[in-house]
C-alpha cells in the first residue's frame, strides 16, 4: 500500500511539475520585467516538484525527504488585498474560507490542474485555505 501511494504521489508531482514548467516558459516569452520575476521563481519552483517526483518514483530517500517539502509548498491557499500564494501541482483539494461578511467556507477541487500564484496584493474578500490532497500526501510521507 506503502509503495502505491508513493507512485501516486510520485506521478502526480511528475505531471503536475512537468506541465507546470511548460506553463511558466510560455509566461516568460513576452519577456515582461514583474511577470518574468514570478514566471522564475514558479519555473524553479516546478522544476524542485518536477525532480522530487521523479526521485520518489526511483523509491530514494531523497524523494521522500523532497516531496514533502514539495507538498508543504502546496498546503496553503492565502489570498488578501496586501499578498497572495497558491501552488499545487497535479490536483488539489482546497478547503477556503472567505473572510468577508457574511463568512462562509468552501470546497473546491481539480486533478490533472496545475497553478501559481504569487503575487503582491489580491482579491479585495481574503480567502484563507488549505490544500487538503497536499495534507494528506505530506501525512502519507511521513508515515512510512
Amino acid at each position: 500500500m506503502r509503495q502505491l501511494l508513493f507512485r501516486l504521489i510520485g506521478i502526480l508531482e511528475v505531471a503536475g511539475g512537468c506541465y507546470g514548467m511548460i506553463q511558466m516558459l510560455y509566461r516568460l516569452l513576452p519577456f515582461r520585467a514583474h511577470d518574468s520575476v514570478v514566471a522564475l521563481i514558479g519555473l524553479a519552483l516546478y522544476a524542485f516538484v518536477l525532480v522530487a517526483g521523479v526521485l520518489l518514483l526511483e523509491n530514494s530517500e531523497r524523494g521522500v525527504r523532497w516531496s514533502g517539502w514539495a507538498q508543504l509548498l502546496q498546503l496553503p491557499l492565502v489570498a488578501t488585498p496586501v499578498f497572495s500564494w497558491a501552488l499545487h501541482c497535479g490536483g488539489y483539494v482546497n478547503v477556503f474560507a472567505t473572510l468577508h461578511l457574511p463568512p462562509h467556507l468552501g470546497l473546491a477541487a481539480h486533478f490533472g490542474s496545475q497553478a501559481f500564484v504569487l503575487a503582491v496584493g489580491g482579491p479585495a474578500a481574503a480567502h484563507l485555505g488549505i490544500n487538503l490532497l497536499a495534507l494528506l500526501s505530506w501525512l502519507v510521507l511521513k508515515l512510512r
